[in-house]
């Protein structure tokens, strides 16, 4: 254990989860709306309202214990938990907005502090009150968490005496309306800022639901827990079932104490009701400063999590710490935040923001608890077990509360999360942990697979250009790495295959490894494997045999001839294994001099068809050809010619007939087209140039001829046989 561990002061269950989860919901709409709510929807209705506000936060709250029982949570509480699962990028795109919207909630909690104490003093100056209380707070949570919990718990006093005096309130014969008038539905007369026009149950939820949020306050300190898989599970389901059964009484001692005109007209009817006034307004201000207090050590504490992990700009001294491994940095950076929207002075406009960010976060927290059990992974086993339904409610619930409260805020808040997501998804994150989505990949890709197994085509129209390369000789391979590159981009993928004979020193290892990132650095993806064998034809037949069951195996084998192949041991093996096996080939002659030219022309040569010039499914050997000239043709910005020797003059138009319908099929825009009469090897040297050859091969395809084609050609060559499995007219 390092010494920041060791300095560091942890909290149990008691002092880190329990106590401000309870107090950020024990907020100031319990002292001061929870009236106007029960004398609008009446006490079954405030009773619908609070189950149903509290079942959203439960459904949560057990997939966020069920997620914190199954991994090593850090701090930064629900930050860190979605960032486990997801990755950097989607907790980065929650917690980077959920820490703003949290400063905002600060502000908001002080400027209810300062309505309260203005009830008080009436006199004293609004912005002092808010700078003095702002002072405090950021005082305490400078000096340490350890200093903010045990004030939570002076505040945790002054609250239960405020409840005591409701309960002495009670005692002392408050509740004379009789139960069977008070357990009706309201009547959403409204409220005074709308002159009492009407609401509905929908806008009450939204005015109540707020007060429910706030189970996430225990997790934000998961850094600074002793025990935090036991601590957040049980603090946090006790907050919220301590603070449910608080509502709910709270709701009936309403509705048979007052009157609904007095619900609805008077904000302050508890303070008015209770035993002890005084009481009341202490814990309003105890209610409001104790979420404040909350609020700021937890938004520094998912600042600090981000800068350890590296998602903001200056991270280096985001998660700099005191030496009692306290935060500082992250405090003071948070304090910044918190007095410039204090000097906004009315943030109403905002506010809506806060509770939505929550249930984005509440949401996402539900998400990744849907991902871990469905993947199925051996790795998600929770000590914390909860059934399926669980997360789906809790997701669908929040994703109907965001759009019952505020819809138009709702899009707002989701488009901010995307567009902070796409940022991070270009920064290049370097994750410090291993997540869930390359379970969640690897499981989509098994899915999809089975599915396409089952399918009895070929899926020709699904075909792509995924090349298994083998390699002995790396220079050569680097030589040919953009022309390798054209044919496989964007969606292909190659598969590096080394040949050597063991070697515990072996260099083409790590050669591969960095010809494998190069491409992928490329955009193309790549993987690499080494076969130890002394025979290279052995090595690449073993390999291709191997891989015949995969379902992502390679449909191409790339040859690069070079003078130092032994063609008739080395080349003409794997040709006719690929041709057995139903592989392509590719067999490329890179020429001395002319190379790859300025990639501007592509001939692709089509065999005479001699009197069968119908085209139909079959069309020969020229499928492979013409899409790895179209993939060139893309990414050169080039032109094809198509090139066709006959020996019978009079099917001259017949062969051209056949080329327009061919470029007309497979919709090969700009394609030009030569016919010629003769024999071959007389029109290959008279061919228009271009700066790639395309032929098509047969199985006994001889050294000598590919040598006097390119020589004749003055061209790089490139030698095709299909695989019969791709088709240009798909």
């Amino acid at each position: 254990m390092d010494g920041k561990s060791q300095k560091l002061k942890t909290f149990g269950t008691f002092g880190g989860v329990f106590t401000p989860t309870l107090l950020t919901i024990l907020g100031v709409i319990m002292y001061l709306r929870m009236g106007w709510v029960v004398g609008n929807a009446g006490l079954l209705g405030a009773w619908l309202i609070i189950i149903v506000s509290f079942l959203i936060t439960l459904c949560t709250a057990l997939s966020m214990s069920a997620i914190t029982t199954n991994i090593r949570i850090g701090a930064g509480g629900a930050y860190a938990i979605i960032s486990q699962a997801l990755g950097l990028e989607v907790g980065g795109s929650l917690g980077i907005p959920r820490y703003i919207s949290q400063g905002l909630a600060v502000t908001m909690y002080i400027f209810g502090f300062r309505e309260g104490w203005l009830g008080i003093f009436p006199y004293h100056d609004p912005f002092l009150v808010d700078l003095a209380v702002f002072a405090v707070l950021v005082t305490i949570a400078y000096i340490s968490a350890n200093l903010a919990i045990k004030t939570q718990y002076l505040i945790m006093v002054v609250i239960i005496l405020s409840l005591i005096s409701i309960v002495m309130a009670a005692y002392q014969g408050s509740m004379s309306i009789p139960t069977s008038e008070a357990l009706s539905w309201g009547t959403f007369k409204g409220s005074p800022e709308n002159d009492f026009s009407g609401s509905n149950f929908w806008i009450v939820f939204a005015v109540f639901f707020p007060a429910a949020t706030g189970i996430m306050a225990g997790a934000n300190m998961s850094g600074e827990l002793k025990d935090p898989k036991r601590s957040i599970p049980v603090g946090t389901l006790w907050a919220i079932g301590v603070s449910f059964i608080i509502y709910m009484l709270l709701a009936y001692w309403l509705a048979t104490t007052a009157t609904e005109e007095e619900l609805l007209t008077n904000y302050n009817i508890i303070i008015e009701k209770a035993f002890n006034g005084p009481l009341i307004i202490a814990g309003i201000l105890g209610a409001t400063f104790s979420s404040a207090l909350a609020s700021l050590v937890g938004s520094s504490r998912i600042l600090y999590a981000m800068g350890e992990h590296r998602v903001l700009p200056y991270s280096k001294f985001l998660s700099g710490t005191s030496h009692n491994g306290q935060p500082r940095n992250a405090m003071i950076v948070t304090g910044i935040l918190i007095f410039l929207t204090m000097l906004l002075r009315n943030i109403n406009a905002v506010a809506p923001l806060v509770t939505l960010f929550f249930l984005v976060t509440y949401a996402m927290i539900n998400i990744v608890v849907i991902i871990e059990q469905n993947l199925g992974l051996i790795s998600y086993r929770p000590l914390f077990k909860i059934r399926r339904w669980i997360p789906w409610m809790g997701l669908v619930t929040s994703i109907l509360a965001m759009f019952i409260i505020n819809p138009t805020v709702s899009l707002v808040t989701i488009v901010i999360v995307l567009v902070v997501y796409y940022y991070l998804s270009k920064q290049n994150l370097e994750t410090p942990f291993e997540d869930v989505r390359s379970g969640l990949f690897v499981s989509f890709a098994e899915w999809a697979a089975k599915h396409t197994w089952g399918m009895k085509s070929m899926q020709q129209r699904a075909w792509k250009p995924n090349m298994m390369v083998p390699i002995r000789d790396i220079d050569g391979a680097k030589g040919n790495f953009q022309f390798m590159r054209n044919i496989a981009r964007p969606k292909g993928s190659i598969k590096l295959l080394g040949i050597e004979p063991f070697d515990e020193n072996s260099h083409l290892v790590n050669e591969l490894d960095k010809l494998s990132e190069a491409f992928r650095n490329q955009g193309v993806f790549s993987s690499w494997t080494v076969i130890n064998t002394d025979e290279f034809a052995k090595g690449v037949n073993y390999g291709n045999q191997a891989l015949k069951g995969a379902f992502f195996r390679p449909n191409i084998v790339f040859l690069n001839l070079q003078d130092h192949d032994n063609y008739e041991l080395e080349i003409r093996p794997v040709i006719s294994e690929c041709i057995r096996l139903e592989i392509g080939v590719l067999l490329y002659l890179a020429h001395p001099t002319a190379l790859l030219g300025q990639r501007n022309m592509i001939n692709v040569w089509v065999r005479d068809r001699e009197q069968n010039w119908n085209l139909g499914w079959d069309i020969g050997n020229v499928d492979l050809s013409t899409l790895i000239a179209y993939k060139l043709k893309t990414n050169w910005n080039a032109k094809i010619r198509l090139i066709t020797v006959i020996r019978d003059p009079n099917e001259e138009a017949k062969a051209r007939e056949f080329l327009e319908s061919l470029i007309t099929l497979a919709r090969l825009p700009k394609t030009l087209i030569e016919v010629y009469v003769g024999s071959f090897k007389d029109i290959v040297s008279k061919a228009p140039t271009a700066d790639l050859n395309i032929f098509g091969m047969e199985e006994n395809l001889k050294l000598e001829i590919i040598r006097e084609i390119s020589d004749k050609t003055n061209s790089s060559c490139l030698f095709v046989k299909d695989s019969g499995h791709e088709s240009i007219l798909a």
